[in-house]
């Protein structure tokens, strides 16, 4: 077999350019961070070999070791990087680096401001990764061999970061990666084994792979004797109280491949009828691909601290995705697949032991902690929205921990809890009110909103996408139902007095013909006309059927290519407003037609909803005015 020996120059993609730029400059003052993201990565390829090797012996290629080696040599001004993991190919090599393949990019790289200190969190949150070796070299050059294939097959790619790389296959005996960073001329600091030795214990400790440096004589001189240098045990099987914060810090650095520190976690080792360590974390912000949801990147599985996979989505449910860390079993066998891992007892009781302590651990940081607890909510607060609808049995928990805004204070920030709501329930007030839209600004000035103003009753203004599907399945929380202020019937209970009764009934009884004349006026446009309970000073309001999506959620569907079944509104109307009182004097019908289709389309509005002849609309609204 021919074997592609060429060497062939390539251009990066646009965006890994931006984020060389970016990265080298932004994170300039955290520059030793490289050498973290690059042990982080020979312990992952070694982890991927170890894990591929229990089901293929033959990778492993008699050498059953594994490690990672880090070297400096002062007379060519390099440091190397090497592991004998999984190793490249060389499509693998022009697929993975100079490429970036992930969802979401452009997006990411549109939001970075120029701002240095704001741009390097969001480096951080996007993952640093291989590139971080331009902070510090002028050249890198990559070698690897891709375990299980010959020799030959080895692949060099070398790159100054400006623009372009060059691939090439070269010989290479062992399996795979080595990295060797040709510093600039104002880096010596890392020809120092000091300070290699420092950032190593410091950043890389935890790994339970050995970071080995070669040993030295008295003069300096290299030996061809090698020490390990980290503790190189898996900081989850260790005592909690043998942990440092620092620690735990630093291994979500490595677990997460995050630049920030971790909001929170929770180390937790179960034993009795199963036998397993889980070490969960709570990233400060939401990395940049949080909604893709088939991107599953958050809990490695481990097997008697053996590396089995990554992203191992049966162990978390798609609304906790956000959460990072291992999960360790003595219990499961080593050559698990994923699919014994989809219908397999030992796993379900794992992921729900490891749902209930991150549901905890978030329940004890909004009682300890609110401020903490707001920065959570306001990074990952949509994707916990997800929760009552996937995962019924922790509902009520997960209920707890929902926030948002309200009339109560008006503000956009979503702060409010169910359990504050109930606090402040009126007197005979037996349910918890919402109201969904397109915007805080369009919730908070529904018509639908204006007699539980009057009344002094909380409404929770609900302007997240997926707040619909939220609130179609919590139905009730503590006891109290749950009920849109814009679908159904109203019923306010032993909030109304008598006299708001007799007032209502009053002013129906002076325009009550008026409901079959804009009835036949707006024929098959309207399901019914009513008279409203709902407004004090608007004219007219669209009310939906309790199990219909709001109007602005059925144009969005709509729009996105969805089929939707063909509905008609009810069209409320408020007797007591003076423009429904004028329509009751109108004599010229087709007059009254037109007011009549003005006071549906203007209820169409404000709900969020788009006209089916705006055009049409106008000219009446001109006519109208006009005729004053």
């Amino acid at each position: 077999m021919s074997v592609d020996t060429h060497k062939e120059t390539r251009q990066f993609q646009t965006e890994v350019s931006q984020l060389l730029h970016l990265m080298i400059n932004a994170l300039y003052s955290n520059k030793e961070i490289f050498l973290r993201e690059l042990i982080s990565n020979a312990a992952d390829a070694c982890d991927k070999l170890r894990f591929e090797a229990l089901s293929d012996d033959a990778l492993m290629e008699g050498e059953g070791e594994l490690g990672i080696q880090v070297e400096y040599d002062k007379d060519t001004r390099t440091v190397t990087v090497r592991d004998n993991g999984i190793g490249m190919s060389r499509d693998d090599v022009i697929n993975n680096i100079g490429t970036i393949a992930h969802s979401g990019t452009r997006e990411f790289l549109s939001r970075l401001t120029g701002d240095q200190k704001k741009d390097a969190h969001l480096i951080g949150q996007f993952g640093v990764g291989f590139y971080s070796s331009f902070i510090v070299a002028d050249r890198v050059t990559l070698t690897t061999r891709r375990a299980g294939m010959g020799a030959e097959h080895g692949v060099r790619w070398e790159s100054d970061g400006s623009g372009e790389f060059t691939v090439e296959t070269v010989e290479k005996a062992g399996r795979g990666t080595e990295v060797v960073l040709h510093l600039k001329k104002d880096e010596d600091e890392f020809l120092d084994e000091f300070r290699l030795r420092h950032i190593i214990t410091r950043y890389s400790d935890h790994i339970p792979l050995p970071i080995a440096m070669r040993k030295r004589d008295d003069d300096g001189k290299a030996l061809d004797e090698w020490e390990t240098v980290n503790r190189a045990s898996a900081l989850w099987t260790r005592s909690k109280s043998d942990i440092s914060d620092e620690e735990y810090k630093e291994f979500y650095k490595h677990v997460a491949h995050d630049f920030e520190e971790p909001l929170t976690w929770t180390h937790n080792r179960v034993e009795g009828r199963q036998e397993y360590t889980s070490l969960l974390y709570i990233p400060k912000r939401a990395p940049f691909d949080l909604w893709d949801r088939d991107r599953r990147h958050g809990i490695k599985l481990y097997v008697q601290r053996v590396f089995i996979m990554d992203d191992a989505e049966q162990l978390m449910p798609t609304y906790l995705r956000f959460v990072r860390g291992v999960v360790d079993s003595n219990d499961l066998p080593l050559n698990i697949s994923r699919e014994i891992l989809q219908n397999n007892r030992l796993i379900d009781g794992v992921r729900s032991g490891s749902v209930k302590k991150v549901l905890g651990l978030l329940e004890d940081l909004a009682k300890k902690d609110p401020e903490e607890y707001q920065t959570f909510w306001d990074a990952f607060g949509r994707v916990l929205k997800e929760g009552p609808a996937e995962d019924y049995a922790n509902r009520e928990q997960i209920g707890r921990l929902l926030r948002f805004a309200s009339t109560h204070t008006g503000e956009a920030t979503q702060n409010v809890s169910l359990a504050d709501y109930i606090g402040r329930m009126k007197e005979g007030q037996d349910t918890i009110y919402y109201i969904t839209a397109d915007s805080h600004t369009a919730a908070l000035h529904s018509p639908h909103l204006e007699v539980f103003r009057k009344r002094g009753i909380e409404v929770l203004l609900l302007s997240d996408r997926v707040d619909e599907w939220l609130v179609s399945h919590l139905h009730e929380f503590e006891g109290k139902s749950l009920k849109s202020v814009a679908k159904g019937d109203l019923d306010l209970g032993d909030t109304e007095t008598e006299e708001e009764k007799k007032a209502q009934q009053e002013a129906e009884e002076q325009v009550k013909d008026l409901l079959p004349r804009i009835q036949e006026a707006l024929g098959e446009r309207v399901k019914e006309v009513k008279f409203s309970h709902r407004l004090t000073d608007s004219p007219a309001c669209i009310v939906l059927s309790e199990d219909e999506m709001a109007l602005y959620m059925q144009q969005l569907l709509k729009q996105a290519g969805q089929n939707l079944p063909d509905t008609k509104p009810v069209l409320e109307v408020n007797p007591t407003h003076r423009l429904i009182q004028r329509m009751g004097e109108e004599t010229d019908e087709a007059r009254f037609k037109d007011w009549s289709s003005l006071l549906l389309d203007q209820a169409v509005l404000a709900e969020g909803g788009q006209l089916e002849d705006p055009a049409g609309f106008v000219k009446r609204l001109n006519t109208l005015i006009t005729h004053g």
